[in-house]
């Protein structure tokens, strides 16, 4: 061997060192962070489209507001919300951009996921049937009626009016909901590395407690357990989407009957 090739690499020649990798566990804090954020803002949204709806036709009691109208303010603030979540997870979700929403909440097409679905919000029915029984009979019937409901009470709708409403308690509203609470704020959990059973507690408080009626926050935990359990099992977004509108089905069915004149 030479001596050229014996002879040390001057300092300044050598190849610089790679900087050090970011910390794991520091990055899935950030990204927790990140959605959480993505979570609270959704939120904000909600809140300020349902202030603008109201403000904008001047009333602030939405049992005053037009059938047209009332629609307005029971589709837009939750399908706004559940576009700014979607958009805030895409945007600035962690990973690869391409198909980073998609990723990021869970969402699957799977069959037998969705079959799963089905079958814990059947089941949930008969969980959640007898307990909205018997905390009408704890609270009265004149307390156990949903804010939505108390909007609707005693309001006549045209058919096309109450075919929204139905379509919307059934399938729009569960939708907005569950991408909020078991989409980002589950997948911020998740990036905390927190038990999966945690994670189910807590996106389960939050979602009865976000509704803003505390009279019904243990039967909205109560009716929260089947949905969250759909997810849990089945780590698919779409799951706990299926259970929590097959357990919508019922209440939106009677709402429909209601704003026709069919029920009294």
């Amino acid at each position: 061997m030479s001596d050229e090739q014996n002879e040390p690499v001057p300092l300044d020649d050598r190849a610089p060192a790679p900087w050090p990798s970011v910390d794991a566990p520091a990055r899935e804090r950030r990204a927790g962070l990140t959605l959480v954020a993505v979570f609270l803002a959704a939120q904000l949204v909600m809140v300020a489209a349902s202030v603008v709806v109201l403000l904008a036709f001047g009333t602030g009691d939405p049992a005053l507001l037009e059938d047209g109208l009332l629609l307005a303010l029971l589709v837009v603030p939750t399908s706004v919300g559940a576009v700014v979540a979607v958009l805030g997870v895409a945007r600035l979700g962690s990973g690869p951009k391409a198909g980073r929403a998609r990723r990021e909440l869970a969402v699957r097409w799977n069959g037998r996921d969705i079959g799963i679905g089905v079958a814990f919000g059947l089941g949930g029915l008969v969980l959640t049937l007898p307990a909205a029984a018997l905390w009408a009979a704890w609270v009265g019937d004149e307390q156990a009626t949903s804010a939505v409901g108390d909007v609707f009470a005693g309001r006549e709708l045209g058919p096309v009016a109450a075919a929204v409403t139905f379509l919307v308690v059934w399938l729009v509203a569960p939708l907005g909901e569950e991408v909020l609470f078991r989409g980002v704020l589950w997948r911020a959990l998740e990036h905390w590395r927190w038990n999966r059973w945690v994670v189910f507690a807590v996106t389960s408080l939050a979602f009865s407690f976000a509704h803003l009626e505390l009279l019904r926050t243990p039967l909205l935990l109560v009716l929260s357990i089947p949905i969250g359990l759909a997810r849990l099992f089945t780590g698919n977004l779409l799951a706990s989407v299926v259970a929590h509108q097959v357990n919508n089905f019922l209440p939106a069915v009677a709402l429909l009957l209601a704003t026709t004149g069919a029920l009294p």
